[in-house]
């Protein structure tokens, strides 16, 4: 991933934070037809440090648990927000014109080695601890023991779980670091008038770590 030093970002607790909120990921992988990519939930545990852990399960139709080269490294991408950015926007619009649109995004990269786990009791645990994070903030949080306990196991039997330790991780943080203050305050202004709030909430934060 390109990562200009402006907007690199080496922070671990703020991508394992971005990890944790965002844990949609695209997982890629390369199998016997080449490049291939799936899009799984995959809950973050601590450890080992400094990286962590990412496990999540798969349909035992899909292909991806057995068809994968498993001393190759994979890849684990998570998407934070994201936003279009218009020159409108910059204070210097008016002044010189030379401003031109752009997209500000926040991403992880997580990589690893893909482990197989055909192990009911793990893919419960798992299960749990996925579903446990994600309701925390449900008046009436949802758990796995919620339901009959014969339709879990048949459909915790339908599924194999995966995990990789991370090896790695590349953050990339691109919030109008790169602007005059002036513009930046100008994309605050221009987001929350979209009700694009979180990225304008990453921009000022931004402005506040100068």
């Amino acid at each position: 991933m390109y990562r200009p030093a402006q907007f690199d970002q080496q922070n671990i607790e703020l991508m394992h934070n971005l990890i944790r909120s965002r844990p949609l990921a695209t997982l890629v992988t390369i199998d016997s037809d080449g490049i291939n990519a799936n899009h799984i939930p995959l809950h973050l545990s601590a450890l080992p440090a400094p990286y962590g852990t990412l496990q999540g399960h798969v349909a035992r139709s899909n292909s991806l648990w057995q068809d994968f080269a498993a001393d190759t490294e994979v890849l684990a991408i998570f998407h934070g927000p994201e936003s279009y950015i218009s020159p409108s926007w910059y204070a210097t619009k008016k002044e010189t014109g030379k401003v031109v649109p752009t997209w500000n995004y926040v991403v992880v990269h997580a990589y690893g080695t893909l482990r197989i786990i055909d192990d009911a009791a793990w893919i419960r645990q798992q299960l749990q601890a996925l579903t446990n994070e994600q309701e925390t903030d449900f008046a009436d949080p949802w758990t796995l023991d919620d339901a009959p306990a014969d339709f879990t196991e048949k459909l915790i039997g339908s599924i194999i779980g995966i995990e990789m330790v991370i090896t790695r991780l590349a953050g990339k943080w691109k919030i109008s670091q790169n602007q005059p203050l002036k513009n930046q305050l100008g994309v605050i202004q221009g987001l929350n008038s979209r009700q694009q709030t979180e990225m304008a909430t990453l921009v000022s934060s931004g402005i506040d770590q100068v």
